[in-house]
């Protein structure tokens, strides 16, 4: 559902004119949806007292950082017409820095303490508040008994405030209903300031592929407001919202409250349109300028294997400004320089017979390994998984091997007569000198062109694509294992 300004802007008809003015101030729970994308919808329910005509109706409690053009503000029962006449919507709160800024040009008093604590005050002229709405302060200027200061003297001491002030941002409407009703509204807006995100403790123990899984939730809320015992819904996916600065138009969310029983997990998940929707099952108070924790998954025995994937040839797309073919056809030395790190991985499936099988929201992954010797966990790397579907393999990144070491050469290179063949040779040693054997993936890349042909191996491979191949070779104790290979291209 698309909203704007415009949607909610709509004609009085031949409805008759009054004008009662009133507040709302929010006393019932928020719902709050999150994106892990900097905004959230708040939905909040507003209580009306109208009478037939026009009502002007403000609401003190939103966001300072309410997107005003996605407000929508309905009666969720469909049963009482409203016209939204007009809509504004003020984050001008009441500062030190604001009320200096609406004195400009004007002589206050400022609150002076000396050493002595002793007080007495001071009259100022404001020539410069130093006040800039969304931006960095500037130093405030201060003309005293004719001289200027680029400080200001003591505490400003300011009128009483008028009638026109507000504490917090507000967004007040012009409603038009054509009878007088009572009823409860529902408020819906897109507020930036919000964010969650997901990390995963995976623990090892100093031998074997197992690990212990734990995923917490992160929330963070810079709205400028505080969200008492609301109830907090995160969507995970990639979320496509248009940044501001273009024309605005989003897709709004419907949230619904459901009461939980005590047995309840912390955190509930269901797949939602494309996206996957967690809950969180008790009503949250969440402060402004609050980061607050919930974990939503605790796994145990989890299989995880260790692999050890050696890509010896250190090659660099950028070296010709992406994969140009014609480049690395004809560049006889393309790919020869050795690299000699081996990856190490962890991978593991996320199914239910895996102790998973729930969708993995995008996260940064921390590795750590138990010390058999003393218990204590050592980290042993960290990187980061994207949003992962139930049954998917995870395969993560964790750093370089520091016993297990590889080392790549070419030993031939034949270009045909013609220039329409070319074969080369490659001698691959990984060395493993760990005390205990392990398998290593040797993966090899066949850049040159797709026309290809392995004419001769030392050890079987599988073509993992294209253009790819993949050895799987175990390398003993203490020991080496070398792979061989020839590679025929043919551009005939």
């Amino acid at each position: 559902m698309k909203t704007s300004l415009a949607s909610l802007l709509l004609s009085v008809g031949g409805l008759a004119m009054s004008a009662p003015a009133w507040s709302a101030d929010n006393k019932s729970p928020s719902a709050l949806t999150i994106y892990n994308a900097n905004f959230a919808v708040v939905r909040e329910h507003v209580p009306l007292d109208l009478v037939g005509g026009e009502n002007a109706v403000s609401f003190s409690g939103v966001t300072v950082l309410l997107e005003p053009d996605s407000v929508v503000l309905r009666d969720p029962r469909g049963q009482v017409p409203l016209q939204i006449l007009e809509q504004s919507y003020r984050a001008d709160t009441i500062s030190q820095g604001l009320l200096l800024s609406l004195h400009e040009g004007k002589e206050i008093e400022f609150l002076v303490r000396d050493r002595d604590a002793k007080e007495y005050l001071v009259k100022g002229r404001v020539i410069r508040s130093g006040y800039v709405p969304g931006g960095a302060l500037q130093s405030p200027v201060i003309e005293v008994d004719g001289k200027l200061r680029f400080s200001l003297p003591g505490e400003p001491v300011f009128p009483a405030l008028t009638d026109d002030a507000i504490l917090k941002p507000k967004l007040s409407w012009t409603i038009a209903t054509p009878d007088p009703a009572k009823l409860d509204v529902e408020l819906s807006y897109i507020t930036g300031g919000m964010r969650w995100e997901a990390a995963y403790n995976l623990i090892a123990p100093e031998k074997g592929d197992t690990i212990d899984l734990v995923g917490w939730i992160t929330i963070g809320n810079h709205s400028g407001k505080t969200f008492e015992e609301a109830v907090i819904k995160l969507m995970a996916g990639d979320v496509s919202k248009i940044q501001q600065g273009d024309v605005m138009a989003y897709q709004a969310v419907e949230m619904m409250a459901t009461a939980r029983m005590a047995a309840t997990p912390p955190v509930t998940e269901k797949a939602f349109d494309e996206f996957h929707l967690y809950s969180i099952a008790r009503p949250t108070t969440l402060r402004d300028r609050e980061t607050k924790q919930v974990e939503f998954i605790h796994a145990t025995g989890v299989r995880a294997q260790t692999l050890y994937i050696y890509n010896g040839a250190a090659i660099d797309p950028r070296r010709y400004g992406g994969w140009n073919t014609d480049m690395i056809r004809n560049d006889r030395d393309y790919g020869t320089q050795s690299n000699p790190k081996v990856w190490v991985m962890r991978e593991f499936e996320n199914s239910e017979k895996n102790g998973l099988g729930q969708p993995l929201p995008k996260g940064r992954t921390r590795f750590y390994r138990r010390d058999d010797t003393d218990g204590r966990l050592e980290f042993t790397g960290e990187n980061t998984i994207d949003h992962t579907a139930r049954n998917e393999t995870i395969r993560i990144y964790t750093g370089d091997a520091f016993d297990v070491v590889g080392e790549r050469k070419r030993t031939d290179y034949v270009v045909s007569g013609r220039n329409d063949w070319l074969e080369e040779a490659f001698e691959i040693k990984v060395r493993n000198r760990k005390e205990t054997p392990v398998e290593v993936r040797v993966t090899e890349d066949l850049y040159r062109w797709m026309n290809w042909q392995v004419t001769q191996q030392s050890h079987d491979f599988t073509k993992t694509d294209a253009q790819k191949i993949e050895f799987r070779v175990n390398v003993p104790a203490d020991g080496e294992t070398v792979v061989t290979y020839r590679v025929r291209y043919d551009w005939r």
